[in-house]
């Protein structure tokens, strides 16, 4: 992605950074996120790091997803994870509006703005769940072998056909966390 924007704004400079150790102090007007924060850990330490960035009325605004994000899907993957007597490592932190806005309140800023809705998302295609598993929580396979990986990602999807394919079509049980915060 950041190729492909350096390549479309060759005038613009584009940096892939840690989050949580942002070199910035009173550098920006506004900070937006959408779809990240939820893969960062630990998340007060990013929120410092955001806050430290902006000047003195600086805005974040962010979108990531909040507590029960895509729920169904991977308690599923966690279920037979452990019937497989294999490890669980969660890569994502999907927290609650209260609790992310207490972070947010405790480093500094004013939330103006805390919503946490649902947001049913599509996956497209009858392998539209296989898909997801492999683009967004292959991590939880690390240390799995190839054949217990498949049996787990084909026992995930006849469990879950019920509750999440309707009409041809696999819909994730997305909840979304949208945030606004000023720096005071």
């Amino acid at each position: 992605m950041i190729q492909q924007a350096k390549n479309k704004y060759p005038d613009l400079k584009f940096l892939v950074a840690d989050a949580t150790a942002l070199d910035y102090e009173n550098e920006f007007d506004a900070v937006f996120s959408n779809a990240v924060l939820h893969w960062v850990k630990p998340p007060k330490q990013a929120l410092n790091s955001i806050y430290m960035s902006l000047k003195p009325g600086g805005r974040f605004i962010a979108e990531f997803g909040g507590k029960g994000n895509v729920q169904h899907l991977t308690s599923e993957i966690i279920r037979q994870l452990q019937v497989a007597n294999q490890t669980v490592k969660f890569p994502w932190y999907y927290p609650s509006i209260g609790e992310y806005t207490t972070l947010m309140e405790d480093v500094g800023f004013r939330v103006t703005f805390a919503q946490h809705f649902d947001r049913p998302t599509p996956l497209e295609g009858e392998n539209g769940l296989r898909h997801w598993i492999e683009m967004f929580a292959d991590s939880m396979f690390e240390n799995v072998s190839a054949e217990t990986k498949e049996q787990i990602i084909l026992k995930t999807e006849h469990n879950l056909k019920e509750i999440l394919f309707h009409d041809g079509c696999w819909i994730a049980d997305y909840k979304r966390i949208r945030v606004i915060g000023i720096k005071e």
